[in-house]
């Protein structure tokens, strides 16, 4: 598998026999599982996609695809990144959620050089990209070192640049698959799920806050707007940059 600080072993346009191999086992999954159910989606992430952990922010809807991992597997690897400019509200949710879900692998990821790079927390008003990649991109990409693949909760409605959102991708560059289980799901889809299976929701939604990220970069949304507007509002940023592009990590959608 290639590092996440190596490029692709292989030249500029070639594609090695991993490479095809990966791309024909992710077209075969998502041609298998084209009108299946999330539920189904994750379960065969799980069992069919090699050591596949889920990646939550415990955020606003999060607790969507924390359940159906607990209903699959409590054992399953759920990577969560404390990037210490967190509401507490999140934190104390975090908790909360994974025990009452009965997750026996979550694993909390920091940064181990914050202190170093960003002693006074300062950095997210000079750079916001420089700070998400410190606090959160950075620890995830070492966290998922060793894994074949990772479980995200992106969905085709949230933004213009998951419009052709699959539920199984190839992540440049890395040699893993990236599974989008609600990849189909509008928002009432969410919410009846929540409701059907009386999950908690996070505290800051009923303040206004249907996109829930770092405390500084994260605003109320008021009525009729975007839901992810609240994030980074009045800046060219979508992302957090937690995804691939061309084996690197690197903000998308803006």
């Amino acid at each position: 598998m290639v590092g996440f600080d190596q490029a692709p072993t292989a030249g500029p346009g070639s594609v090695t026999e991993t490479d095809r191999d990966l791309v024909e086992k992710v077209a075969e999954l998502n041609a298998r599982y084209k009108h299946h159910s999330a539920t189904a989606v994750m379960e065969a992430a799980l069992n069919d996609a090699g050591n596949i952990a889920l990646v939550s922010s415990f955020g606003a809807e999060s607790v969507v695809l924390l359940h159906m991992a607990a209903l699959a597997d409590k054992m399953t690897p759920v990577l969560f990144v404390d990037t210490e400019l967190l509401f507490t509200e999140t934190l104390v949710y975090q908790q909360e959620v994974s025990e009452r879900l009965g997750l026996r692998n979550v694993q909390v990821i920091k940064a181990d050089d914050i202190a170093e790079k960003d002693p006074y927390g300062a950095l997210r008003f000079s750079d916001t990209d420089a700070c998400c990649a410190l606090r959160k991109t950075v620890p995830l990409q070492k966290a998922l070192a060793g894994f074949d693949g990772w479980i995200t909760g992106r969905k085709r409605f949230q933004s213009g640049t998951r419009a052709a959102l699959d539920f199984f991708e190839v992540e440049d560059g890395t040699g893993r698959i990236k599974v989008n289980p609600l990849a189909h799901w509008a928002p009432d889809d969410v919410r009846a799920y929540m409701t059907e299976n009386r999950l908690p929701r996070h505290p800051l939604v009923a303040k206004g806050y249907p996109s829930i990220g770092c405390a500084p970069c994260t605003s109320p949304v008021a009525e009729g707007e975007d839901p992810r507007a609240g994030r980074w509002r009045n800046q060219n940023k979508e992302e957090c940059g937690i995804h691939v592009v061309d084996g690197k990590f690197v903000r998308t959608g803006a």
